[in-house]
């Protein structure tokens, strides 16, 4: 979810920087740098608090099409890299005010991920977005698909409001808060679910481990996946801080399970963030 989020945003990022630069359409490289508290799935949060730094390039041609590839690390899980991606999508502008896109990504995962999104390493997203006279909204239907299969249903609105400048004109501050419905399927939770059965035995706070030639017993779970429930509300509210070639942002966001969430995630979850984009 949050690799999506940072395509949409470097979409609105190449519409602004070309408006400032030029009225044309231009190929652009937009590189994003960002730190988050916590890892969120569609608005789902594991027990297990995962801050990580994120990292991602995306090249956008002036017919719609663009690449993206990123990778990011949890900063107290594990040694190496936590995921890497690589996208592609287009997108196609009916007006000023109303833009839409499809894209692809498919993302790697190290051996025993303790990130819920591991077992859907693949991702199509439609997108739309309308910009009305005093809001803008945000429209995305995604199929999630790998070891299990989902679907997630988002929608957000939002409205950017300026707070002036620092230093001088150029450098422009702005807040948009948002607020965001998220509704889908659960069928990653029961991969999640069997693979920290798995790390916990391993690390000795499962079950014991039985003498050779004792009998296991399977291990089964069982989880509401199948109904499509709401399961998040989000609000979220960043400050920007923007100038012709890049973006810094400090964000924050508060998710709250819907009734449809899994019951043994955590609940009312708070996220801290920073970030940084840069377009050439």
């Amino acid at each position: 979810m949050k690799l999506l989020l940072i395509s949409t945003f470097i979409c609105l990022f190449s519409i602004q920087v070309q408006a400032q630069q030029d009225s044309s359409k231009r190929t652009t490289l937009t590189f994003a740098a960002l730190y988050n508290s916590n890892v969120s799935y569609y608005g789902q949060v594991t027990d297990e608090k995962l801050p990580y730094v994120l990292a991602n390039a995306t090249l956008r041609f002036p017919i719609g099409i663009h690449f993206s590839a990123g990778a990011y690390k949890l900063l107290n899980y594990g040694s190496g890299i936590s995921e890497t991606d690589l996208g592609l999508g287009y997108d196609y502008d009916f007006s000023d005010k109303w833009t839409a896109g499809i894209s692809y990504s498919r993302s790697f995962f190290p051996e025993n991920s303790p990130l819920l999104q591991a077992s859907n390493e693949n991702n199509i997203n439609l997108s739309t977005s309308y910009l009305w006279p005093w809001f803008k909204t945000d429209f995305s239907a995604d199929y999630a698909f790998g070891k299990q299969s989902d679907v997630f249903l988002s929608l957000s609105n939002s409205k950017e409001i300026s707070i002036g400048s620092l230093f001088n004109e150029k450098n422009t501050l702005y807040i948009e808060p948002a607020i965001e419905l998220i509704a889908g399927t659960k069928h990653f939770y029961e991969t999640y679910t069997i693979e920290k059965s798995k790390r916990d035995q391993a690390k000795g706070k499962g079950k014991p481990v039985l003498p050779p030639g004792k009998p296991v017993a399977p291990e089964t779970t069982t989880v509401a996946s199948n109904t499509f429930n709401l399961l998040s509300y989000n609000f979220k509210l960043p400050l920007s801080l923007s100038r012709a070639n890049y973006i810094a942002e400090v964000s924050y966001q508060l998710s709250v399970p819907g009734p449809g969430a899994a019951p043994e995630l955590k609940h009312q979850q708070s996220f801290f963030g920073l970030a940084f984009y840069y377009q050439f």
